[in-house]
């Protein structure tokens, strides 16, 4: 019976609840001194604490507060659904989106924030090099328009040499912030991210990890052998390795590696079942550990190992003998061991090494196994049938660090670095390997591809095209090798773009035109589709949910997530249209009975008067759907 302590007496620190409350929502706004209260002002909108003074213990770097407001500031985009270029695009769960990340990750955060359970990316290793994310890219989404063309802009860039700006490291930590920010709040409670990053920026990527998980959800920092051979350098050092950090939204436990049994056995019989022989002895001598035993059978008197000393006190290994746990040697100059029963196991996993084995090596039994970085150039080859994309991940690394996460087979694994989309293939072939029903959503810029490289000879004008057809080819693969499985092998196609609503701009010289030209709220030549996973994206649901249309008096009615919405966005409904739409939504959601509030949209123009909108509203209003829109 446990005593009662003093503070058990205590009513609830509510300063102290609160505190950790705050720690779980903003990380980084807590330091060695506490909170920092210009953090916490900024992140819950202050736009004022913008000035670069003095910072407290950690990373620190001259725009710092700007890149954690540019994570703060909303996307004024959406996402375009491109089905002539996806697979399988009404029943895929999967997503494939070409667009600048950081724009993607604030617009998919109503509709995932909270349920990714992996992270894993490889993003830009900085090497002094151009990376195709300059300082400007940060600002929003005009600036991707520019870059890819949907704007005209003259003299537009599509890369910065970081190095020639005198801000290498400035402008890398600025264009990451943000993005490992709105990472996070799309992690599940019990959600990591492993990011791959090599010895330019691993100091940097810590602590910037440290300040927006806190330093207490990291797991570890993984090393993986990427060469074997030595590479040529002016300063005689090979780096052969690179590095995963892995930190969690929440810590709990890794998955660890599942404990073998093969090694034991019962060759004696023994009651209590299988058995192995472990050592009786570790570390250095010390104490009342260093004594002598005696075999009862035979008389023979053993002292530990040189250096060594006995794991228990002399009552306790008196008591190990008698029960049969200790293994004497046949000589006297043999070592005891001890038996270490199966049913006994304290765990069905060992923790897993932080350091991850190449494959091939000898096995080691709590390893993670990777293969060179070769190899994964070699695996991408073997689909295209040529060399298409310079140094990708392999497959086998994104599914050993997996194996430490992915514990259900409905999860959500995210990469907004997307390259080749290893992690895509990776995913399929998890699914094929468990008959698990994972999903991925792969982000990647349009970055185009060098005019000299092999990937531009085959047709391949950016490296989103590259990972599309890698997912086609991989799924290819899946088919031939295993042509009886079922599972999700396509993908949904969505590319970054100007929101399909118009936004407020008057010519204050001619306001008169201004309020003719904004009568129409949407943009011309966009389709019904376009706005509907608008309005998904913008009420918070999944984009892969299905949409079902069924006709009513000429006009398509949609039902989104089996009657989370409903729309009608035909550019023209008529008085005597009215009834008849409004009891096909009023039956169709009677039907679904949808567990969430329903929303209904129209289009505002579409009404040919203020009394049939009125009328519209009201029907529906009647029959409990109180959430009536117009776009």
């Amino acid at each position: 019976m446990k005593k009662v302590k003093p503070e058990d007496g205590q009513s609830a620190d509510i300063v102290a609840e609160n505190i950790e409350h705050l720690k779980e929502l903003f990380p980084e706004a807590f330091t060695e001194g506490g909170v920092n209260f210009d953090t916490l002002r900024q992140l819950l909108g202050d736009a004022k604490v913008l000035d670069e003074g003095e910072e407290k213990y950690g990373l620190n770097w001259h725009g710092k507060k700007k890149a954690r407001q540019i994570a703060l500031i909303p996307s004024m985009g959406t996402l375009l659904p491109c089905p002539e270029e996806s697979v399988d695009w009404d029943t895929t769960k999967n997503l494939f989106i070409e667009g600048d990340n950081l724009e993607v990750l604030k617009l998919l955060q109503k509709s995932y924030a909270n349920k990714v359970k992996m992270i894993y990316i490889d993003p830009p290793y900085n090497t002094g090099k151009e990376f195709i994310y300059p300082d400007k890219f940060q600002e929003n989404l005009d600036t991707y328009l520019k870059y890819t063309g949907q704007v005209d802009d003259e003299g537009m860039k599509f890369s910065s040499n970081t190095e020639a700006t005198g801000r290498k490291h400035t402008n890398w930590l600025s264009m990451m912030y943000p993005r490992i920010k709105l990472a996070r709040s799309l992690l599940a409670q019990n959600g990591v991210i492993f990011i791959s990053i090599d010895e330019n920026e691993n100091a940097n990527l810590r602590k910037l990890c440290d300040d927006i998980f806190g330093e207490e959800n990291l797991y570890c920092t993984f090393v993986w052998q990427r060469r074997s051979g030595a590479m040529d350098s002016v300063d005689n050092v090979s780096i052969d390795h690179e590095y995963v950090l892995c930190y969690a939204k929440q810590k709990a436990k890794l998955n660890g590696i599942r404990r073998s049994y093969d090694k034991y056995t019962n060759p004696d019989n023994d009651p209590r079942g299988s058995w192995i022989a472990d050592n009786l002895s570790a570390g250095k001598a010390g104490g009342d550990v260093n004594y002598e035993i005696e075999d009862p059978a035979t008389g023979n008197k053993f002292h530990p190992p040189t250096g060594r000393y006995w794991p228990y006190n002399p009552q306790t290994m008196n008591q190990k003998i008698e029960e049969g746990r200790v293994i004497f040697p046949v000589k006297a100059s043999g070592r005891p061991m001890l038996k270490r029963f199966k049913n006994e196991a304290q765990s069905e996993t060992v923790p897993v090494s932080s350091y991850m084995r190449r494959l091939g090596d000898k096995k080691v039994s709590n390893a993670l196994y990777s293969v060179l970085n070769t190899a994964g150039t070699k695996e991408l080859q073997n689909l295209f049938g040529g060399k298409i994309f310079s140094h990708p991940k392999s497959t086998t690394l994104i599914k050993s660090l997996s194996s430490q996460v992915l514990n259900g087979k409905d999860d959500i694994v995210l990469d907004f670095f997307a390259g080749s989309a290893t992690t895509a293939q990776a995913v399929y072939d998890l699914n094929v390997e468990d008959g698990g029903n994972r999903k991925f959503i792969m982000v990647q810029l349009p970055e185009p591809c060098d005019e000299a490289s092999d990937a531009f000879k085959e047709g391949f004008k950016t490296i989103t095209e590259i990972g599309v057809a890698r997912c086609k080819k991989a799924a290819e693969k899946i088919n031939t090798e295993k042509p009886d499985y079922s599972g999700d092998l396509g993908f949904k196609v969505f590319k970054l773009g100007e929101s399909n609503i118009r936004s407020w701009n008057p010519d204050r010289r001619d306001l008169e035109e201004s309020l003719r030209s904004h009568q129409e709220h949407l943009i011309e030549g966009r389709t019904e589709q376009d706005v509907l996973y608008e309005l998904l994206l913008k009420r918070g649901v999944d984009l892969a949910v299905p949409i079902e249309s069924r006709e009513v008096a000429g006009k398509n009615v949609y039902s989104i997530g089996y009657g989370v919405l409903f729309a009608c966005l035909d550019e023209s409904i008529t008085r005597e249209q009215v009834d008849d739409i409004a009891q096909a939504i009023i039956d169709w959601y009677a039907e679904l009975t949808p567990a969430s509030e329903t929303h209904v949209f129209f289009r505002d123009s579409a009404f040919s008067d203020d009394v049939s909108k009125t009328n519209m509203a009201a029907i529906l209003e009647q029959n409990g759907i109180n959430h009536v829109r117009s776009l």
